[in-house]
């Protein structure tokens, strides 16, 4: 089930003249590393990925970008959707979203043939911090982008429900080309935003999702394998209603890390666990071999302490297994 969207502004009802180029952010901008979130239906990431990676391989060389994927049944809070991290330059960014979006509605067309809506969606990713950047003052920033692009635009409502979700969605309705038109508008808005790159390698918050190796595709286009906030959910983690907990010292947050990760978490002679433990204040505590998360290979990391120690500690966390993915 979709998270609950509210239309902020949709496409107009008179197409007004759309302008004639595309003007490119500022060169500095446009050079520094950023990145885009966007959903993927579970079958849609199968084609995205390819046979052994053979797809997304070639996305990947020839944009420059780097593309990555939660793990499969590992979902946006709310929806049943994956999620597909592009991180480069703009530009890279912008052709490997172009190769992806051409490639699923290939696919929509392929068996849907002459039936297929011409107007499809895709759904972004946005932190909530950055979504005051595309609306603007009085809705004039995401009016204009509208006109501009001609494709449909909404900002979906902040779900409070879960724990840590600081993101909204924000969908995209219309051809290919007003798609992306919409998406080079947005990129260039958010890429303006120092915040919103400085967050391309902040630890993902989503209640009860298991950001982690897609099993069955190389190593380099898994997103990290971390789970955030996994607690007080329902048995498969994913959707579950966040209680709080008032006693703030006794927050206890269980995340999942790769088995294979789990050496250089604890590091040697227990160095590094000893290390986050000093620097967060929080009491980390790692299950036995054999002891995963429920139908991962992904054993259980439990932080115990105040919600500024957890998140430390999972920011350190999540660093070690990054800096392992990619030695």
């Amino acid at each position: 089930m979709e998270s609950p969207e509210s239309s902020y502004m949709s496409s107009p009802e008179v197409p007004p003249r759309r302008s004639a180029s595309l003007k490119s952010p500022i060169s500095d901008d446009k050079e520094k590393p950023t990145y885009i979130r966007f959903l993927v239906s579970n079958a849609a990431a199968g084609s995205v990925i390819g046979k052994g990676g053979s797809t997304i391989t070639e996305f990947q060389s020839e944009s420059g970008a780097r593309i990555q994927l939660s793990r499969n049944h590992e979902f946006f809070p709310g929806t049943s959707d994956r999620i597909i991290m592009i991180s480069g330059a703009f530009d890279e960014i912008y052709k490997a979203m172009e190769l992806i979006l051409a490639k699923l509605l290939s696919e929509i067309h392929a068996e849907d043939g002459d039936d297929v809506d011409p107007r499809s969606k895709v759904r972004l990713i946005v932190p909530n911090s950055s979504c005051g950047g595309i609306i603007g003052k009085g809705g004039a920033t995401i009016k204009s982008f509208i006109e501009d692009s001609q494709a449909g635009i909404k900002i979906s409502p902040q779900d409070n429900n879960y724990i840590g979700l600081s993101d909204r969605l924000v969908t995209l309705t219309g051809s290919l080309e007003e798609q992306m038109r919409a998406i080079f508008l947005i990129l260039s808005k958010l890429t303006e935003d120092a915040h919103y790159s400085q967050s391309m390698n902040a630890p993902f918050s989503y209640a009860g999702v298991n950001i982690a190796g897609f099993h069955g595709i190389p190593h380099p286009y898994v997103l990290p394998s971390v789970a955030y906030n996994a607690i007080n959910f329902g048995p498969s983690g994913a959707g579950g209603k966040f209680q709080s907990n008032k006693e703030d010292r006794g927050n206890s947050v269980t995340i999942g890390v790769a088995d294979e990760h789990i050496g250089v978490v604890v590091g040697r002679g227990g160095r590094n666990i000893m290390e986050i433990g000093q620097v967060s204040g929080a009491r980390i505590k790692i299950s036995d071999r054999g002891d995963f998360i429920s139908g991962t290979s992904d054993r259980k990391v439990t932080i115990t302490g105040s919600q500024g120690a957890i998140r430390t500690a999972e920011a350190m966390i999540l660093q070690k297994v990054a800096s392992a993915s990619e030695m």
